[in-house]
């Protein structure tokens, strides 16, 4: 029984060193991972940014009565085309009680004094002819009899345009609400039957229409802290609209905002830039658009993929591996210029005859004995 168990544990001993020997074998068999290089080259390189936003129009008009009341009538609606002058909307007014009875209290106020002044001017004018009272005298009569007339006159057009809106019906009656501008109609945010609020000094008022000029077309957007150090006044802009993706169009940069607004914990500053509109195209406003800016631009300047740098972990200052021999590299530091996220400006460490090591290649992925052999079968 003791030889049995010997010869066991013996055998248990020679399948596990063939088993460890075999697997020793497979896992030095792997090949060893050839590099490849690649050298420098000139070329272009431009560092740009893009900004998000919109396209709006340069200004908008909000059409507000000057007096309070009910939408009559709406002749215009949105998209239509308008000249400043033309007739949008009619405002029925609708009197305020107190205000009415205060104007008709002041035209018969206006009548009594009018009448007791026309009595001193006839009175006057009578003892004037006869001698009695000097030219003086009797001009002031006069002056005091023509104010009382004027005075009936303006408190019955006051009350006119309380009752009605307009002092006889005049084609500039408050009532109208005109175009003040040329441009396109771009909301007309009530309807006929609306109550509608006059622009005053305590009150903004309902607006009644927006008017814009669509050919004066302007970007709105933001760009990060970190780059709005290089913008200037007067930089060329190409615009990209997400509702026209087949065109492009040229902008010119007017401002940028001195004072930044901080969003999602990050700094952003405002940008505008005027855009150039073509007479064919119809650029709607509120367009949400791109704006790409050329922040640095250098030309004929040696270069190598971006893909080729690595960073040192505690400095962080880049470097390449540069071939020396047959799979044989040596570090190499660099100091690198702009990049344009796929090729990066080298200003010194590198000729354009060292070849760089494009360290990153990966081994092809092997598949497992099992897989290989369930392909054979």
């Amino acid at each position: 029984m003791n030889k049995f168990v010997k010869y066991g544990l013996i055998g248990i001993l020679v399948i596990g060193a063939l088993w460890a020997a075999t697997y020793f074998i497979k896992t030095n068999s792997k090949s060893a991972v050839t590099y490849e290089t690649q050298t420098p080259f000139t070329s272009n390189i431009e560092q740009k940014t893009v900004a998000t936003g919109k396209v709006v129009p340069e200004d908008e008009v909000e059409i507000k009565p000057q007096i309070s009341g009910i939408i009559d009538k709406i002749y215009m609606k949105e998209g239509d085309d308008v000249r400043a002058g033309d007739l949008i909307a009619v405002i029925k007014v609708v009197p305020n009680e107190q205000a009415l009875n205060q104007a008709r209290g002041r035209v018969r106020n206006a009548e009594i004094a009018l009448n007791n002044a026309q009595m001193e001017f006839d009175r006057n004018k009578t003892l004037h002819d006869r001698g009695v009272i000097s030219d003086q005298e009797f001009n002031n009569q006069q002056l005091r009899y023509d104010q009382a007339r004027q005075e009936l006159d303006n408190s019955r057009a006051d009350y006119q345009i309380i009752l009605k809106g307009s002092a006889g019906g005049s084609s500039s009656a408050n009532t109208n609400i005109r175009a003040t501008v040329n441009g396109t109609i771009l909301e007309i945010p009530v309807e006929e039957g609306d109550q509608v609020i006059q622009s005053n000094n305590f009150n903004d008022g309902t607006t009644i229409a927006t008017i814009a000029d669509l050919n004066k077309m302007i970007f709105e957007g933001q760009v990060d802290e970190g780059e709005v150090g290089k913008l200037r006044i007067g930089m060329p802009l190409e615009i990209s609209l997400g509702a026209l993706e087949d065109q492009k169009f040229d902008a010119t940069l007017r401002f940028i905002a001195p004072k930044g607004i901080e969003e999602a914990g990050a700094v952003q500053f405002k940008i505008e830039g005027d855009v150039q509109v073509s007479d064919t195209v119809m650029i709607r406003a509120g367009y949400s658009a791109n704006a790409s800016l050329t922040l640095e631009k250098r030309d004929s300047v040696m270069v190598i993929p971006e893909a080729l740098l690595q960073f040192d972990k505690e400095t962080d200052k880049p470097y390449v591996e540069v071939s020396t021999g047959d799979q044989k590299f040596e570090r190499r530091e660099i100091e690198i210029g702009i990049s344009d996220g796929v090729n990066v400006e080298i200003l010194s460490g590198l000729s354009m005859e060292d070849n760089v090591k494009v360290w990153n290649k990966t081994e092809p992925i092997k598949r497992g004995t099992e897989n290989e052999d369930e392909a054979e079968s």
